[in-house]
């Protein structure tokens, strides 16, 4: 069984395009949470960039558990491509 995915926070407003293959980054500017970028779990490497700006439509909820476990709300859907379906909870997908 693989670890819990981590998050690594970078100061700017955009994550940045190089990404990690397993872990999330969160681009935060000041004290704004902007967007988390990541990799698609399934493999096929697409890269998800989600805002978590709260005035941006659609947006997403984080929260960092202890350790630098993320947990993403609502699930995340991919409409095309591998049309992958799944809730991260505490660094851990959870396929739907």
């Amino acid at each position: 069984m693989l670890p819990p995915r981590r998050i690594t926070i970078v100061e700017a407003d955009t994550p940045p395009l190089r990404l990690p293959w397993r872990n999330l980054v969160l681009a935060r500017e000041g004290n704004e949470d902007w967007a988390v970028a990541f990799r698609c779990p399934c493999g096929c490497g697409t890269r998800l960039e989600l805002m978590v700006l709260q005035e941006v439509k659609p947006n997403w909820s984080i929260s960092i558990e202890q350790g630098g476990r993320p947990t993403l709300s609502p699930s995340i859907w991919l409409k095309s491509g591998c049309k992958s379906h799944f809730w991260l909870r505490n660094g851990k997908v959870i396929w739907i």
